[in-house]
């Protein structure tokens, strides 16, 4: 019997803090630490192989929402790990060394349910390719599945290029047209900075934090043009208070979106994301492969990713959450060792 990704997707999901290859092999008697080392370094597990194992699982709906953002793992540990540069970490709020991973999630309004759907891994140095770049190839593909269906593009500041924005206004013009679907809504935020104009072409442009709001305004939001964008392509920005001393600049496609208060809400189905990245982190040792191996590490994510899949569903079967699920397993080996222990507490 040869060693499968299922035995290392098994490995993630039942290990608890330590996730090496040299841990793996100490507690199996079947294979050896280069044994393991060596499938991992030979197979190539892709991002389709990940949308194939979660797309029985997905709750469709018309309606969904689909949600792009990246996260950093950590390799600080590791700096001659390849894949690894130095970049922006949101999470520790500096620049560490790591591998950027940009992700797709899908979520059901109506249950609320989200699943990783999608995945990159940001390498520029090998394919040259942006984190746009990378979102943009997703969502491509995600419009391409035509038995799963989405209204909603999400996204953070980092992502509201013009060329992105355009491009989910335009998505199936052409089918909408023919069969008069909704056009793609995206809602995302603007940088503070961001030159727009809310005069109708009369003053210049000014920076988004810069805009005079009316109260009808603050409640409805107000209709504006990005500099760089076409001439009579108009958007509508809210601005939604996130707590005393800072607010966003949610923009939509959507003109007939008129509340503050339902763009706030949009804006917290995007944080759904950033959910599954903090759970997949504690969870699955996705940060954690210290070979240095660019294949391997591409693999070690894509197994971590799957066994987050894994845990989600039994979190949405058993009503549990995915903590739970996963510190249960040593809730089970607690129980096991008060009933028989291993090793016998005796006092002279």
């Amino acid at each position: 019997m040869s060693f499968t990704k299922l035995d290392y997707c098994q490995y993630l999901l039942s290990s608890q803090i330590n996730y090496t290859l040299t841990n793996m092999a100490d507690h199996l008697q079947k294979w050896s630490h280069d044994t393991i080392n060596r499938y991992l370094k030979g197979e190539k597990l892709t991002p389709r192989l990940l949308f194939e194992q979660v797309e029985p699982l997905l709750e469709l709906d018309p309606e969904a929402y689909l949600i792009f953002d990246d996260t950093v793992l950590d390799k600080s540990f590791g700096p001659n790990i390849e894949l690894t540069r130095k970049q922006w970490s949101g999470n520790e709020k500096s620049v560490i060394r790591g591998i950027g991973v940009v992700s797709c999630v899908y979520v059901n309004p109506k249950t609320e349910n989200f699943w990783v759907i999608d995945y990159r891994i940001f390498d520029p140095e090998t394919d040259g390719k942006t984190k746009l770049d990378h979102v943009e190839e997703m969502l491509r593909s995600a419009e391409h599945r035509r038995r799963m269906p989405f209204q909603t593009v999400l996204m953070d500041s980092w992502y509201a290029a013009k060329d992105l924005m355009l491009l989910i206004d335009g998505m199936g013009e052409k089918k909408r047209k023919r069969k008069k679907k909704k056009k793609k809504t995206f809602y995302c935020p603007l940088k503070s900075n961001r030159q727009v104009d809310d005069s109708g072409g009369e003053k210049p442009y000014r920076r988004v934090d810069e805009l005079e709001w009316s109260q009808e305004e603050l409640e409805r939001g107000k209709l504006l043009k990005i500099k760089g964008f076409p001439k009579n392509h108009k958007v509508k920005l809210f601005r939604v208070v996130v707590h005393s001393r800072r607010a966003e600049w949610i923009v939509t496609n959507d003109l007939s979106r008129d509340s503050t208060h339902e763009a706030r809400e949009v804006r917290g189905v995007r944080w759904k994301i950033e959910e599954f990245h903090r759970e997949a982190k504690q969870l699955t040792g996705i940060e954690d492969c210290q070979c240095r191996s660019g294949r391997i590490q591409r693999n070690h994510i894509a197994c971590a990713l799957l066994v987050w899949s894994r845990l989600k569903d039994v979190a949405y079967q058993t009503g549990r959450t995915i903590y739970r699920i996963k510190h249960g397993l040593l809730r089970d080996y607690l129980i096991q060792q008060l009933k028989n222990p291993t090793v016998r507490m005796v006092l002279a």
